[in-house]
């Protein structure tokens, strides 16, 4: 990967645990592992595509690196400072610098004010600009994000789907940020919205050097808009690559059967999708070995075992699978799986190969 220099945003080994409370003494009986040890990095003015089932744990990791909510471990490190390493009054200097798109329009902006003071509040709160610039930065804002000016005295409920995310994409901006989380955003707008949003995201990109962390479950949006893609599963990462590389050859199976569910918009054109069996087991007591042996159908003996390691298998391009080890890493994991079944179990973790 990159030399830190390149990037903005490094995520080492990041977890996010909540814990599961008994009903009457309160005592902590389990843990709902939503991120459970991921990884990547994003370099400066790229975008980043995270994709996975719904309840795979984007929106958790997205919101945990912006320290929206603690982590259980791991590190996160933006432009070469530890996020959680920081004292309140040195995060409330960054925290302009990371913002949030959220998925609903709707539900994420105030009923009760008007749309200027929604842009602006927080501009006013981090001293962005002199007071007497104030009208017009964030006339300036809302023109660039495609909201004329008189729209300042207006409330969220008489926008539309689309005019109200834009309204949250200029309440980002108006802070200034070079790094943006994207969670979802498009997901509630009628697919023709969706195209204006992208190509806005896109230009402002351009515009200002922005950074995006784009969490999506649509796969196509993703190709269009990101340079490197990130698939989890259960709370981990399974594959990461350049955009390219991911959509032209994907390595892991459970990728390739996400891929395989892309629409073609061709009729004479056959999809070979690869239906996956069974639902996605609890995040609460995820499968040992493997997590997706349970719906894999190239599952071998090893995959109920030991859990694959995080290799390159090609340049710039990681997997986690046992179907990518070296003959090393194979001795290893049947190593592990033999101590298992002496045992009496019928799985166990491994450490990362």
């Amino acid at each position: 990967m990159a030399e830190m220099n390149d990037n903005i945003l490094e995520v080492r080994n990041l977890v996010k645990w909540f814990p599961i409370k008994s009903s009457f003494f309160k005592r902590t009986i389990g843990n709902v592992k939503a991120v459970d040890g991921v990884s990547f990095n994003i370099k400066r003015r790229q975008t980043m595509g995270l994709v996975g089932e719904s309840g795979c744990g984007k929106s958790t990791c997205g919101r945990t690196i912006l320290r929206l909510q603690d982590k259980t471990a791991g590190d996160v490190i933006f432009d070469g400072q530890d996020v959680f390493s920081l004292s309140r009054e040195e995060l409330r200097k960054i925290r302009p610098r990371m913002q949030l798109v959220f998925q609903d329009p709707y539900s994420s902006l105030s009923p009760r004010l008007p749309v200027g003071e929604i842009i602006g509040e927080a501009v006013r709160e981090h001293n962005i600009v002199d007071p007497s610039e104030y009208d017009a930065y964030i006339s300036r804002v809302m023109e660039v994000c495609g909201l004329p000016s008189y729209y300042k005295e207006r409330y969220p409920h008489e926008f539309s789907g689309g005019q109200r995310q834009r309204i949250c994409i200029a309440r980002s901006l108006a802070l200034a940020p070079d790094f943006i989380v994207c969670d979802e955003p498009v997901s509630a707008l009628d697919v023709s919205i969706q195209a204006q949003i992208i190509n806005l995201l896109k230009q402002l990109q351009q515009d200002f050097g922005l950074t995006y962390l784009f969490i999506s479950h649509d796969l196509s949006v993703v190709e269009h808009i990101s340079d490197t893609v990130g698939v989890m599963y259960l709370g981990s990462m399974v594959e990461y690559a350049e955009t390219e590389k991911i959509f032209k050859n994907p390595l892991n199976p459970y990728t390739k059967a996400l891929f395989s569910a892309i629409p073609i918009p061709d009729p004479d054109v056959k999809l070979n999708r690869i239906i996956l069996k069974g639902s996605i087991p609890s995040p609460a007591n995820p499968p040992k070995g493997c997590k997706f042996h349970t719906r894999c159908e190239q599952c071998m003996e090893i995959c109920k075992y030991a859990q694959p390691g995080w290799k390159e298998v090609e340049e710039g391009h990681f997997c986690a699978c046992h179907l990518y080890n070296d003959s090393e890493e194979n001795a290893k994991a049947a190593e592990i799986m033999e101590e298992a079944k002496k045992a009496g179990a019928v799985t166990v973790d491994q450490e990362v190969l």
